[in-house]
């Protein structure tokens, strides 16, 4: 019978369950605790290598190519963990998923400490994304099914809140150890080994203390009850609803089980262990509407202009304290803003936030276009001068940088050249050179062959060895010259970025894992989830891999302008196609979708 409450594997009803009701008082606040506690983890596993990546190529002998490897291979592991996160937690269980992700953690943290080569770093690296990628799918999903609907909002948001807490986390533990490092560095008068220590232990102790949250986040995990709708689906109906009463009243559990069952009789045939369909009608329209979100929420460029912020900005003419501090107020207000959206979600709605906050958004990412464009449509492509500075023989180049050499700019403002070259043996680099229409003022761009240092032990003593690497010929592939921008305009970007952080953790930073885990039905959600973050989680690496080849070749504002365009799709989905799940049950959220395709059928 529809609705009915029917027997476990057991043999034993819900019926003789006690439906007193809330008998956990402490159970939904812990719930709002281990989804906080996973933000926190994803958040410190995405940030901290910015900070580690100081050190870890001192100690640990790398190439460029290693290099990149070993920090881009994190999203590589992301995008393998949500391929299988969806079927893993759908066979073995929330709970048990979020343990492991969090064991994993643990596990990348140990890789990565105990390293002593570029083998062991990367897999370590590598389990810290599979990690990422599973807590991103995992505990938003878990939460969704737990969470009463009046809470979900508030439980969904912690973990969004506490993701830019864990960034905020990051650069912190980085500021502690890097200031630990410079007080070791200035104590070791020069001794070589002292420094290498100093160097080491750095790194290694950023990742370590990284590791706490991971613990409390695995250790609170185990002591979690399982998805009630997970149960439920595998005929453990008593269970259900004992944990269902954990932070219900017992009216309110009787009708989610009530609405459980009648959506397993309507949608299998009575049938809940029975494995639903992305391609059947009903599903298809809310699985595209999450995907639409989770691909444009990284369209925006978020995670691109966090990971960039400091280029970004000094591109707008600031110098390098001035982006560093204009990086603090980015990240301070990125926290900030996530927790006022935190406490508004179940108030607004998810709709509502969505569509004012992607406005804002397509504002402010046009404001910083339009900025950059005011002075990047002055520059000038000027390789064919360049490279006729280059020596005899190819190997050295050396130009005066003034207005004598590339004209006058409007209004004496001063010049900024950028030169992309590559040696023969093919490895690429970018020197930008700044300079003063006075002549006498003017810089001298020189490049030359490169050289190592190491230290050697000469008579008893270490000192310092310096060796050429010849790389052959220089090829210069890129020249630009043009004005650097006024103060005036790296404040009016600073502030068009301030915008832009603060309107996306008010619409798509707080209500993106709202909107993935209560759009998609209760019989696909695993596996929707997972497909949705692939396609996340692809946006971003075709997002962070395409900026600096498009700014190097465009401009700043090429990129502003593309990712505005794509958030006006966010936009249009938001406003007109997502429906307000705002106080709904996940059961009566997929009842909207079915509804409309059977009245949209009966019109046919």
């Amino acid at each position: 019978m529809a609705g009915a409450i029917m027997p476990n594997d057991s043999g034993s009803t819900a019926g003789k369950a006690d439906w007193s009701g809330g008998s956990s008082k402490a159970y939904l606040p812990f719930l709002l605790l281990i989804s906080g506690l996973g933000g926190l983890v994803a958040g410190v596993d995405y940030g901290i290598i910015a900070g580690a990546l100081l050190y870890v190529d001192k100690t640990i002998p790398m190439t460029d190519v290693q290099l990149g490897a070993m920090v881009s291979i994190y999203i590589g592991g992301g995008v393998i963990a949500s391929l299988f996160a969806g079927a893993l937690t759908d066979w073995i269980g929330r709970k048990k998923m979020m343990v492991v992700s969090g064991a994993l953690f643990v596990a990348s943290i140990l890789a990565i400490y105990f390293s002593s080569g570029f083998a062991m770093l990367l897999l370590g690296r590598i389990l810290m994304g599979l990690s990422g990628g599973l807590i991103c799918v995992v505990v938003p999903l878990f939460m969704a099914e737990c969470l009463p609907s009046q809470s979900r909002g508030r439980g969904t948001s912690a973990f969004q809140f506490m993701m830019t807490a864990g960034f905020v986390l990051a650069a912190w533990i980085a500021g502690i150890f890097t200031g630990a490092h410079d007080a070791a560095v200035k104590a070791a008068l020069g001794n070589a080994d002292l420094i290498f220590k100093a160097d080491n232990d750095t790194w290694r102790n950023m990742f370590l203390v990284a590791a706490i949250p991971g613990l409390l986040f695995t250790i609170g995990s185990l002591a979690l009850r399982e998805s009630p709708r997970w149960l439920f689906r595998r005929n453990r109906h008593e269970q259900a609803l004992k944990v269902l009463l954990l932070s219900r009243s017992g009216e309110q559990a009787a009708l989610e089980i009530k609405e459980m069952g009648e959506h397993c009789a309507k949608n299998a045939g009575g049938s809940a262990s029975t494995s639903g369909s992305l391609l059947q009608k009903k599903y298809i329209v809310p699985f595209i509407i999450a995907c639409i979100v989770l691909a444009c929420t990284q369209a925006t460029g978020i995670n691109t202009i966090l990971s960039y912020a400091a280029k970004i900005l000094q591109g707008s003419g600031l110098t390098e304290a001035q982006a560093v501090t204009s990086l603090k107020i980015i990240t301070i207000i990125n926290c900030a803003v996530t927790l006022v959206g935190a406490f508004l979600v179940d108030k607004a709605g998810r709709k509502l936030l969505l569509s004012l906050g992607t406005a804002g958004v397509i504002v402010s990412l046009c404001a910083a276009g339009f900025l950059y464009n005011r002075f990047e449509s002055k520059c000038v492509s000027v390789e064919t001068k360049v490279a006729s500075a280059l020596s005899a023989d190819g190997r050295t180049l050396t130009l005066k940088v003034d207005e004598s050499t590339f004209g006058k700019l409007e209004g004496d403002a001063p010049g900024q050249l950028s030169v992309v070259y590559a040696y023969e043996d093919g490895k690429p680099a970018q020197v930008s050179v700044f300079s003063n229409a006075k002549a006498e003022e003017a810089r001298i761009l020189s490049i030359k062959p490169k050289s190592t240092e190491r230290w050697v032990t000469v008579n008893g003593k270490k000192e310092i060895e310096r060796t050429e690497i010849e790389h052959g010929k220089i090829t210069v592939r890129r020249a630009i010259y043009g004005p650097i921008p006024s103060g005036n305009t790296g404040f009016w970007i600073t502030v068009a970025l301030c915008c832009f952080i603060a309107s996306f953790a008010l619409g798509p930073g707080i209500c993106v894992w709202l909107a993935l885990t209560e759009l998609m039905p209760t019989r696909i959600r695993a596996n929707g989830m997972s497909i949705a973050m692939v396609l996340n989680t692809g946006v971003q690496f075709v997002s962070a891999f395409v900026f600096p080849i498009v700014v190097g070749n465009y401009g700043f504002h090429v990129m502003f302008f593309v990712w505005a365009g794509c958030t006006v799709i966010y936009f249009i989905t938001a406003a007109f196609f997502m429906p307000e799940t705002k106080g709904k049950t996940l059961e009566e959220i997929e009842d909207h979708f079915d509804s409309k395709g059977r009245a949209k059928n009966s019109a046919a």
